[in-house]
């Protein structure tokens, strides 16, 4: 792994943000994303240098689409922001977990079960 998702994964590993199991090198069809929380469907992917190349955007942007038709949430960082603003990452995760949480929430009540 590169060093930037080292990093990360050292704060995703062991259900540290909020209690959710996340997995590194998770399959997704033909695709392989970076780390996923398959409670969450919350896919996280680390761009580096290889993704700032030309063509690259494209077919970053083809492959998230693809995902996405699995209905999985996507978040995309680049090196960088791993290695210069971890704290403001982490916390992006986090308000992106507790908006699916809320997602959860309501299609899990019984109003939305027709009870």
């Amino acid at each position: 792994m590169p060093e930037a998702e080292i990093i990360l994964w050292s704060k995703l590993k062991g259900k540290q943000i909020y209690g959710y199991k996340f997995r590194r090198q998770y399959s997704v069809g033909s695709y392989i994303v970076d780390f996923y929380c398959p409670k969450l469907k919350l896919a996280i992917e680390v761009d580096g240098m290889s993704h700032l190349q030309q063509g690259s955007e494209t077919r970053d942007n083809e492959r998230q689409k693809y995902i996405e038709t699995y209905g999985i949430q996507f978040l995309r960082y680049i090196n960088t922001d791993i290695h210069e603003n971890l704290e403001g990452v982490i916390e992006q995760i986090g308000e992106t977990i507790h908006e699916l949480e809320g997602k959860r929430n309501i299609l899990n009540s019984p109003l939305e079960k027709g009870e």
